[in-house]
């Protein structure tokens, strides 16, 4: 049997900065949402959701401010929301811990082994750097399966424009967040924010 757990691994710490919010319910077990601020070398943070069941938090006080570290997997699901289909991204937490803030521990580190599902689109920016743009399919148990956007850049983005669809492939990386400005009309304009794995090493399975 395979083993699924070992195809996605996301351990992440960071500082709670919002309320924890009721998502949904499964056979009794209530799961949770909130924000984890993960702070990175150049000095900002990306925030990134956190998915968690009650059970996990029956023998933990938890609030805002607190620093703790996650255990989990990156997985997606989606979400109807105003007539429109969205991915919506999540650590789906399998342990959690308050934890120390001067720890010495990489806070954002990401294993996937997955399935490229559609072409890599490659890019170059004004300045001249290579990117390149994937969505990989993460295989979980049940016949379910988690759509993650990936993206590379330079060597790596190279090497990922000539991966093929259906190729299996590893990547090691860390879960990154951005804001953008979507125009609904032309007087109104609204912030989202997009997460995707920011690649750091990958190679065929």
């Amino acid at each position: 049997m395979e083993n699924y757990t070992a195809n996605n691994r996301a351990e992440v710490i960071g500082i709670i900065s919002d309320e924890f919010k009721f998502s949904h319910e499964i056979y009794g077990e209530k799961f949770y949402t909130f924000t984890l601020e993960i702070p990175r070398l150049s000095g900002i943070s990306d925030n990134v959701k956190i998915m968690v069941s009650d059970r996990l938090l029956a023998d933990i006080s938890l609030s805002i401010g607190d620093v703790i570290e996650v255990d989990g997997q990156f997985r997606s699901y989606n979400s109807y929301e105003n007539g429109e289909n969205r991915l919506v991204l999540t650590v789906f937490a399998k342990d959690i811990r308050l934890c120390d803030k001067t720890e010495d521990k990489n806070p954002n580190s990401l294993y996937l082994n997955g399935f490229l599902c559609k072409a890599p689109v490659y890019r170059t920016t004004p300045f001249g750097r290579e990117i390149t743009d994937l969505l990989v399919a993460v295989n979980r148990s049940y016949n379910k399966s988690d759509y993650i956007p990936v993206i590379a850049w330079g060597r790596n983005a190279r090497f990922c424009k000539n991966i093929n669809v259906g190729d299996n492939i590893k990547i090691w990386g860390r879960i990154q967040s951005r804001t953008y400005q979507k125009h609904l009309s032309e007087d109104e304009v609204v912030e989202k924010t997009a997460y995707e794995v920011s690649v750091s090493r990958m190679e065929f399975a």
